[in-house]
């Protein structure tokens, strides 16, 4: 009895080593992935931080002017507050106006594929609005709409709509030949091609023009604060320019480069997620 029980004992033991080590080699599997993408942006970011602080001590350069990492690194930590309350209006802004203009551009790009007249007619304003400039474009949508989130959240819509109708359309426009003709042997109705056929080939376009727009969503709500001149990063960078305090303004900078990064990622994750 004794005996069974323990080879009970050990096969339990057997049995659950290969599960124990195959998960152990995943972990260390993901670690290594993640090592290697992050080694050379931290040794060249290491190495600029290194030649930035060695130039302002060489050459003793005043705080108004250039600050030194470890200057910003204080003002980061004395400010974090303020700049993770400046930094959830701003990412409020952008992606909301992100959303909006998807949303938009996704729409006219299925309704300039499904109708030549339809593309003449919405293709030659989606490009007049993207050669608008943005700074003149802003406060006529403030003096529309008021100065909050949602008219902030418009210029950057007016920002996002061209690449994504751009990238969207090309990609549903670039379906391969060969795959329409299979559907037309099959009888397959034209809402099911272009469900099934034209939209997963557009896929890698699409998430393109998404990652452009991602990016172009932050620089559009910083350009609406800077205009607004009432709340988030732009408007704090702005404000801590006009008055000379300048390690705050690059702490200001560092936030809003992060808040940029985080928004390129996301269309990333969900090409990942969802296609690959």
């Amino acid at each position: 009895m004794i005996d069974e029980r323990a080879d009970r004992r050990d096969g339990r033991g057997l049995e659950g080593v290969p599960e124990g080590r195959d998960g152990l080699e995943r972990s260390r599997s993901i670690v290594h992935g993640v090592a290697v993408w992050l080694l050379p942006p931290s040794i060249v970011f290491a190495a600029l931080l290194a030649a930035w602080h060695g130039f302002v001590l060489a050459r003793d350069v005043p705080t108004i002017v250039l600050p030194s990492p470890a200057e910003v690194g204080a003002a980061l930590v004395e400010t974090y507050p303020t700049l993770l309350a400046d930094a959830a209006v701003t990412a409020a802004t952008a992606g909301i106006g992100l959303v909006a203009g998807a949303a938009v551009g996704a729409g006219l790009a299925f309704a300039m594929v499904r109708s030549r007249t339809a593309a003449k007619t919405v293709l030659p304003y989606v490009v007049a609005l993207r050669i608008a400039p943005v700074i003149a474009i802003a406060p006529l949508l403030f003096l529309w709409f008021g100065r909050g989130i949602p008219a902030r959240s418009l210029v950057v819509a007016t920002l996002t709509v061209f690449p994504i109708t751009i990238a969207t359309l090309d990609g549903l426009r670039g379906t391969p030949e060969s795959y329409l003709e299979l559907a037309r042997t099959v009888d397959a109705s034209p809402t099911a091609v272009f469900v099934r056929i034209r939209v997963p080939a557009a896929a890698p376009s699409v998430f393109a023009g998404l990652k452009i727009a991602a990016t172009l969503s932050v620089v559009g709500a910083v350009v609406a604060e800077f205009v607004a001149l009432t709340a988030g990063l732009g408007y704090r960078v702005f404000e801590t320019a006009a008055y000379l305090r300048t390690a705050e303004t690059y702490a200001a900078l560092v936030v809003l480069s992060l808040v940029g990064i985080a928004f390129y990622l996301v269309p990333v994750a969900l090409e990942r997620l969802l296609w690959r």
